[in-house]
């Protein structure tokens, strides 16, 4: 038979080891040079010590005349074994008093000559079949300066990677020398010609190996796994890069950690420290990076590793490019496992600093002054240093951002920017400008597996087709099929609560539509038999799919919409469990604050008889089987127990991904399921906010400074701002004479309020429906502007000038709405709750990558009709009370359906536009269908023209079909 393929392990084994002594500079050494007993190669070890310290080696000669071979080796063995091998290379041994340095790491710069030429006299070599006892072969091992420091055991078809790991947990002896925990290899690699996956301690059936793989596909396609070469090996990438002599120094040097066990950098955390600190060598400070890493990623290591580089980084002529790195973290209390993580890297006393609570901002300041080159500290902390940094211009800052969505409101970024970029400005003008811009001294560096349009807007990178996206990306897609999250949709249920609003008063006021929908909405939301009806399905959900998951460990969250359905929800949940005898099962509740429910006032503390702080590791216990929350744990809190979320919330977007994803954690051993059930939102939504984050995340296009100009000349337009005014504001704000202890005078505020009023009597002139549009447009330029100095250089002083005296004016020109008093609960009354479910889901998600950029307007009132009240009941019937006939109302979908794809005007529209562009005349399309076929369903078509939510949800499923029809069709 002719040979097609490689099929046999040698040949794979010479592949690598060719290639490693032609194009890594590896000696090629004998099976018989390896001892066993110490994982070693001694000649090798003996010929770096000549080479690189023969002085040190004719002063011990003098001392151990007849033994100093053994005496070394005895004394690197002593090392090894009461520290570990890391820590042995890294630090060397001292031997009589003299220093014997067993590795040469790569200089900072070229400048010395000296440090430069032992850096390449390091040794690297590799023996194939190496024989570590009488029955145990391993494939390869690597060896630097005669240490072995990987292992890599090596398949092929029909055997996989699998079969290497399988072989590392069942068939070696981890108590041999070459095995054993820290003392043995750094780093042992299961391999097949795909992928390739990674250990730093074998512990038999226990072993956890981790992949070490590339990630297959780019962007949206990026998932888990390795590319396809033509070429070569998937694998390739091990032998061409990570076992090439600099990048086995890199490792050992600045990347594996010394914790409890060796951490070893998974493939991504490797490559973004690698990509970040080349591109900062080209361009210094003038950048800022947003890296775009899921959960699962390991992101607290990640950030330890760039804050350590960072922190060391030189530049050509031996100059420290940052003088410190500030790492700051959106949690209130600094994260602890950030802490151990840059601590594992054995940085020197006085390196790290930590903001903790005991440390206040003068604290932070003076570590900003100090010889201290990592801070670790909260966003809380500072707003408070601005008027503590007083000389820092010229040194140069790197300040990574942990969770980068919810660390940069503009109050706070701007506070960041004036501390960082301070110093002796010209004026007090010219430094507020100047806060709000890039900093010349400050680069940034941005984490989040969520980014918003606007963290993009800040931090993104331009791509090729001039959008604007993540600089690195480790993406949710990737982390779910390599097995360190969970895919959270995989089992989605969804409920439809249905109801009927009676009116209980005789008269039938006029009132504001969207008032009343939204109070009824609540009043819904907060009915006992509502949240009785849900209980009981939470309760026996729970008790029949979700309790014996994890060796009966499992937990559930439940998402309310507010404090008070908080504490009805744990309530009545407690009320249902006493009644049924459940009392295996027990409850917790969080919110913030307290809230009145029915006359007596709540808070957390009171309900649970527990301090807040003792919360999570209550919940932790056995017993506790739920936690209520309401804006409270749905981001950030890690429990792997978690196995269901009973969503009582509507949620979108981030806050969705965020919410949801408190399930994904895994919790070995065990092969946890997760599950939602979800009475307010529907699976097709969840799912688009998901598919934002699935895979990478693209700005489609991004604010320029044509926006505040084309903003300024629209509320140029109305004519209600003096120049003269703004002139006179800023004049009395930015003049120093005008404040005593800090505060505007009161002559100076009389002044400005007077200004105020002449404004608001120039407004009063307009109707309403301009009122409300000058509004929108001031609020408008007030975040366009801010959020565009964020991000640009940006030194007008009469847009700046204009900025200020529209934040100062706006507060008088807030319009009122109607009816803000307005009660409905002594008015209404809901009944006839049913709970229906709406189906069940398994996991589809695809990728829809692009999200908008920051709005140029802002949405401010919308256009509000008053109706009678029972009118507004009527239609909240129609829609809640599940009155429709079903029938006829699919067959009038499917009528217009059938109207719309005769079309002339929307299939000429399909041929010649994008989707998004097809979708806005289909839309319109609709509805003049609608409108010219009333008569056929009345009382269908008149709740799709007045709820245009409704009827897009629904003619959008129809949507891609039809405009695919259109094009495959022939013209």
């Amino acid at each position: 038979m002719i040979k097609t393929r490689i099929d046999e392990r040698y040949e794979f084994q010479s592949e690598i080891l060719d290639y490693l002594k032609k194009h890594n500079g590896y000696f090629i050494r004998k099976n018989k040079n390896y001892d066993k007993n110490f994982a070693m190669d001694f000649k090798v070890l003996f010929k770096f010590l000549e080479i690189t310290q023969k002085d040190e080696l004719i002063k011990l000669k003098k001392i151990h005349e007849k033994d100093l071979a053994k005496t070394i080796i005895k004394s690197i063995n002593k090392s090894i074994s009461s520290s570990n091998l890391l820590r042995t290379l890294k630090n060397g041994v001292e031997i009589s008093g003299i220093k014997l340095n067993l590795l040469y790491t790569k200089p900072a710069s070229n400048l010395n000559s000296d440090l430069v030429e032992k850096y390449d006299q390091n040794i690297f070599s590799v023996i194939e079949e190496v024989k570590i006892s009488d029955k145990e072969r391993v494939d390869l091992v690597l060896f630097l300066n005669g240490f072995a420091i990987m292992c890599i055991e090596l398949k092929t078809l029909p055997n996989t990677y699998e079969d290497a790991i399988n072989q590392y947990k069942t068939q070696r002896d981890i108590n041999n020398r070459i095995f054993a925990n820290k003392t043995g290899v750094l780093v042992a690699f299961a391999m097949d010609r795909n992928e390739c996956y990674m250990t730093t301690k074998l512990d038999k059936e226990k072993t956890i190996f981790l992949p070490f793989n590339m990630g297959k596909g780019k962007g949206i396609d990026q998932g888990g796994g390795n590319p396809i070469f033509k070429d070569r090996a998937s694998v390739s990438y091990m032998w061409e890069d990570v076992f090439k002599k600099e990048s086995v120094i890199e490792l050992i040097s600045k990347f594996i950690m010394d914790d409890k066990n060796l951490v070893f950098p998974r493939f991504h955390q490797r490559d973004v420290i690698k990509k970040i600190i080349a591109d900062v060598l080209k361009n210094k400070t003038s950048k800022n990076y947003l890296i775009q890493h899921s959960a699962g990623s390991g992101k607290t290591k990640t950030i330890a590793w760039l804050s350590h580089r960072l922190a060391t980084l030189h530049n050509e002529n031996d100059k420290v490019i940052f003088n410190k790195v500030v790492v700051v973290t959106d949690r209130v209390v600094v994260d602890r496992q950030l802490q151990n993580a840059i601590e594992a890297l054995g940085l020197k006393a006085g390196f790290v600093e930590t903001m903790d609570d005991s440390k206040n901002s003068s604290d932070l300041a003076a570590a900003l002054n100090s010889n201290t080159k990592i801070i670790v500290t909260t966003i809380q902390k500072f707003p408070y240093i601005l008027d503590s940094i007083k000389k820092l211009k010229d040194q140069n800052f790197a300040v990574i951002i942990d969770e980068a969505h919810s660390s940069t409101s503009g109050k706070n970024m701007s506070a960041l920017n004036v501390a960082l970029g301070g110093g002796d400005a010209q004026d007090q003008l010219e430094k507020e400008i100047l806060s709000f811009g890039k900093q010349d001294n400050v680069s940034m560096f941005a984490f989040t597996a969520t980014p918003k349009n606007s963290t993009i807007e800040l931090f993104g990178n331009i791509n090729k087709n001039g959008q604007k996206e993540a600089f690195h990306l480790y993406s949710m897609k990737q982390a779910i099929e390599e097995g360190f999250i969970l895919d959270v949709l995989s089992n989605y249920m969804t409920y439809k609560t249905y109801f009927d609003l009676v009116k209980t008063v005789a008269n039938d006021p006029k009132c504001s539509k969207t008032s009343v929908k939204t109070l009824a909405k609540k009043l819904v939301a907060l009915n006992e038999n509502n949240i009785s009806d849900r209980v009981e399905i939470i309760v026996e959900h729970f008790r029949q799919n979700v309790m014996s998951e994890l060796g009966g460990d499992a937990k559930a969250m439940i998402i309310t919409s507010s404090r008070e359905a908080a504490v009805k929800y744990y309530k009545i949940l407690n009320e249902y469990l006493t009644k049924n005898g459940y009392f295996d099962m027990k409850t917790l509740v969080a919110f913030s604050g307290s809230v009145m429910v029915d006359g007596t006032e709540y808070s957390e503390t009171m309900l649970n008889a527990i301090s807040e702080n003792l919360l999570t590791a209550k919940f932790d216990e056995k017993a506790y089987k739920f936690l209520v929350v309401a804006n409270k744990y749905q981001t950030g809190f890690d429990q792997p127990k978690l196995c269901a979320m009973y969503v009582a919330k509507k949620l979108d977007g981030v806050n969705a991904v965020q919410t949801l994803s408190r399930l994904n954690r895994i919790y070995k051993p065990y092969d946890k399921k997760t599950f939602v059930v979800d009475f307010e939102n529907s699976y097709d939504d969840i799912k688009d906010a998901f598919s934002r984050y699935y895979t990478t995340t693209i700005l489609s296009s991004f604010i320029t400074k044509k926006a505040i100009y084309d903003l300024e000349a629209r509320i140029d337009g109305y004519y209600i701002f003096d120049m003269f005014d703004i002139e006179k504001l800023n004049n009395i704000i930015y003049d120093k004479t005008q404040y005593k202890e800090g505060n505007l005078s009161l002559n100076a505020k009389k002044a400005i309020e007077a200004i105020c009023q002449r404004t608001k009597r120039a407004f009063d002139r307009l109707d309403i429906d301009e009122k409300r549009n000058f509004v929108k447009l001031l609020r408008a330029f007030v975040k366009i502007y801010e959020f565009l100095s964020l991000n640009l250089p940006f030194d007008d002083e009469k847009i700046h000038k204009k900025y200020k005296f529209i934040t100062t004016i706006l507060p008088y020109l807030i319009t009122k709405k109607s009816n803000n008093n307005f009660k409905i609960d002594d008015k209404v009354k809901a009944i006839n709750f049913r709970q229906e479910k709406t189906g069940e889901y398994s996991s589809r998600l695809k990728s829809d990558p692009l999200i908008s950029p920051v709005s140029v307007t802002t949405s401010g009132s919308r256009d509000d009709k008053e109706e009678r009240l029972s009118v507004i009941i009527d239609e909240i019937n129609i829609l809640n009370g599940g009155k429709l006939d079903k029938d006829l109302a699919i067959k009038s979908v499917y009528g217009v359906v059938k109207r719309v794809k005769n079309s002339q005007e929307l299939k000429n529209s399909a041929n010649n536009n994008s989707f998004d562009d097809f979708k806005l005349l289909y839309s319109s399309v609709i509805e003049e269908d609608l409108t010219n076929n009333y008569y056929k369903n009345e009382e269908f078509n008149s709740v799709l023209l007045n709820n245009e939510e409704m009827k897009n949800k629904i003619f959008n499923i129809f949507a891609s079909d039809i405009y695919q029809g259109f094009r495959n069709s022939v013209v």
